[in-house]
């Protein structure tokens, strides 16, 4: 179809007009977004395993497949992926090795697969259904619903698992004792872990700045949640201690039992006691202030979990994990597979008439 000069005219003079537009508000929309967008690249707030970019040795030595699943897992789970890599080296030369145990059976000490685990952690045999009652450390890496100690994908989900339930990253050196109990196994790893890396070190991840606890206080539903992830923000860097309630060390259900008494409320004071005491919350609709739990430690069920984190933003939760597991800290909830569901304490009736008071009192 022919356009006539008028019309075609008219249609350039409005695509010029809209370009003008855009030309001028653009500007201002970026002016006008709110601070924590646009100051967000300056400012690490994120207390996860940092990825320390790979040498050349590192590129030229470990198969490319396997170079993607260890940094992938190793950011997925919170641990140095030159720590898993070192000791896939160690292992096996990242499932190069011919030796007994590496594609098939075991070696003489029952370990078997690219990161060489002892069958009895696996979860007692070498593939393991993930609906199994038991699983150890058997991991489904590849979505096959099989934990596969002979996979690749599943056996380095595996050791990253085992290395964070047993310190990382913070205690690497405990984590990989633990892994093979001998000190000069330890050096060896950590020697590897830093011809792999760029810089050359083993690095532990700092926790993230306090300069991201204002955003995350100020972005809070409410003025009650706000002090609640106030005090519990501040316990960051303080140790675990099991049965701990401050103020100088925290369990995982304590710290949360006394960021809730900080902000004038009373829940439950154990992990048991706080899954059924609030009001459950689908998974995607939680908030800060709402209470995440895993199904971890001995004894738990999905039904009864044993494990339990703040939410202080989309995706993340302070908790005090382990003894082992470094100091309480901001981490991922969205990565760990033994997530159970969410609560809303604030929403159980008791704490409705608790709150009731507070501002009867203010007043």
């Amino acid at each position: 179809m022919k356009l006539s000069k008028t019309r075609l005219a008219l249609i350039i003079g409005l695509a010029g007009m809209l370009l003008l537009v855009a030309v001028i508000v653009s500007p201002l929309l970026l002016m006008s977004m709110p601070s924590f967008l646009s100051d967000s690249a300056s400012v690490d707030c994120d207390d996860s395993a940092q990825v320390e970019e790979a040498s050349d040795s590192a590129s030229s030595d470990i198969p490319a497949a396997y170079l993607e699943l260890y940094k992938d897992y190793g950011k997925r789970i919170g641990v140095q992926w030159n720590i898993l890599a070192a000791v896939g080296k160690r292992e096996t030369d990242h499932g190069r090795s011919d030796l007994p145990g590496v594609k098939n059976g075991t070696n003489s000490a029952g370990a078997a697969g690219p990161m060489q685990f002892l069958i009895s952690t696996w979860g007692g045999k070498a593939r393991v259904p993930m609906s199994s009652k038991f699983t150890g450390y058997a991991s489904d890496g590849d979505g096959d619903g099989v934990g596969d100690v002979y996979n690749p994908a599943d056996a380095i989900l595996g050791a990253a698992r085992m290395l964070k339930r047993n310190g990382a990253p913070e205690n690497v050196r405990q984590a990989l004792f633990v892994y093979n109990r001998a000190w000069w196994y330890v050096d060896q790893v950590e020697e590897i872990a830093r011809k792999y890396a760029k810089s050359g070190a083993v690095e532990v991840p700092p926790q993230a700045s306090e300069e991201c606890d204002e955003p995350l206080v100020e972005a809070a539903p409410s003025d009650v949640v706000a002090k609640i992830l106030q005090f519990a923000l501040a316990q960051r860097g303080k140790p675990y201690l099991w049965g701990g309630t401050g103020p100088d060390s925290f369990d995982c259900s304590g710290v949360i039992y006394a960021a809730y008494k900080a902000a004038g409320l009373t829940i439950p004071r154990t992990t048991f006691g706080q899954w059924p005491f609030g009001v459950k919350v689908l998974e995607g609709e939680e908030e800060p202030g709402d209470l995440v739990f895993f199904n971890a430690g001995p004894g738990t069920s999905a039904n009864n979990p044993g494990h339990v984190g703040l939410v202080v933003s989309k995706g993340k939760m302070l908790e005090a994990r382990c003894r082992l597991c470094g100091p309480i800290k901001v981490t991922s909830y969205q990565a760990r597979d033994t997530r159970v569901g969410f609560t809303r304490p604030l929403q159980n009736p008791a704490v409705q008439e608790q709150l009731k008071k507070l501002q009867n009192r203010t007043l």
